[in-house]
């Protein structure tokens, strides 16, 4: 398997490493689904048992029964074809076929191909939508980009003010409006940020279940005004999920996917409760095309949004102490 390149990291989160690290946190919060697997390889012979336990704690991680399957067959014709015979040998060939099977999803977040380039962003109500996009704006910072960020959540009623405190915190500017329409809202926006010389917009957009189908509308009716201030705008529309909600995050990308074209991912929460199997459910939920994803959230600071490696996640859910 070819080597997997890192996406650029900020010197600080370079200098950490093991389990004061973001990989350490990564580890603790993945920690159940991996002493599952550790359980499934002690004392196991590698046989047909072993390959049905395996499944089974696949999905009951929220990887789903179709990418577990994929996952599997790939572990399958490398037992056969290197004899493997020792389930330490299979522990690491399952690691390797993991970070093999996501690597198509892993993607260095390129924001140069316009400016403004004009991100948007959506999601479910609490996945942290709105803190994603603070630490965005840091993260971009960090790179020498400069950020202007558009209150685009003219629902929520703290949602303005929340933006507020993390453009604050980023020292950016935040174009908001007293009225009702987001789609007003990111539109001058976007012309400030081509006014002001700013590098990249961020709109912000309410948080809505796929189910409520006229808030999904004003979603389209959003990327439709901002593509008509900015040709081939906007140039990523990127979804938060909340790692938490395992299979329900997947049908949640389905639908935002269909609805306005998911260019990107970003997976919260998975420092806590998450199982982690939606990752590679995500990584395989379009096939062919895998879905980027871009981003993992570990915890509540700024820095704690680290760009998605899928050596790393394998790392993190399979390899021994």
């Amino acid at each position: 398997m070819a080597p997997v390149r890192r996406p650029t990291l900020m010197i600080a989160d370079m200098a950490e490493s093991g389990k004061t690290g973001w990989l350490g946190r990564l580890r603790a919060g993945l920690a159940r689904t991996r002493d599952q697997l550790a359980g499934v390889f002690s004392g196991a012979t590698v046989d047909e048992n072993l390959f049905e336990e395996l499944e089974a704690v696949l999905v009951s991680a929220d990887v789903g029964m179709p990418a577990a399957r994929a996952l599997l067959a790939r572990l399958r014709e490398r037992v056969r074809r290197d004899a493997l015979g020792d389930p330490a040998a299979v522990r690491r060939a399952l690691q390797d076929e993991l970070a093999a099977l996501l690597a198509p999803s892993q993607k260095a977040w390129d924001t140069s191909g316009a400016r403004p380039f004009v991100v948007m962003i959506a999601g479910v109500n609490g996945s942290g939508k709105t803190t994603s996009i603070g630490k965005l704006a840091h993260w971009l910072g960090a790179q020498g980009r400069t950020v202007l960020l558009a209150a685009g959540d003219t629902f929520r009623a703290a949602a303005r003010e929340q933006l507020a405190v993390w453009g604050q915190r980023n020292g950016v500017e935040v174009i908001a409006q007293s009225g009702n329409d987001p789609a007003a809202v990111v539109f001058d926006a976007v012309s400030a940020a081509r006014a002001r010389g700013r590098d990249v917009v961020i709109a912000d957009t309410a948080g809505r279940l796929p189910t409520q189908l006229h808030l999904m509308e004003e979603l389209k009716r959003i990327k439709r005004a901002i593509a008509k201030n900015a040709a081939g705008a906007p140039h990523d529309v990127l979804l938060v999920l909340d790692g938490t909600n395992g299979q329900n995050a997947l049908a949640q990308f389905r639908a935002f996917d269909e609805a306005i074209g998911v260019t990107g991912v970003i997976v919260t929460k998975l420092d806590g409760s998450a199982k982690g199997g939606i990752i590679v459910a995500l990584a395989a939920a379009r096939g062919t095309r895998p879905v980027p994803i871009l981003f993992v959230g570990l915890g509540e600071t700024q820095q704690d949004l680290q760009p998605f490696v899928a050596a790393d996640f394998a790392q993190a859910l399979l390899a021994a102490e």
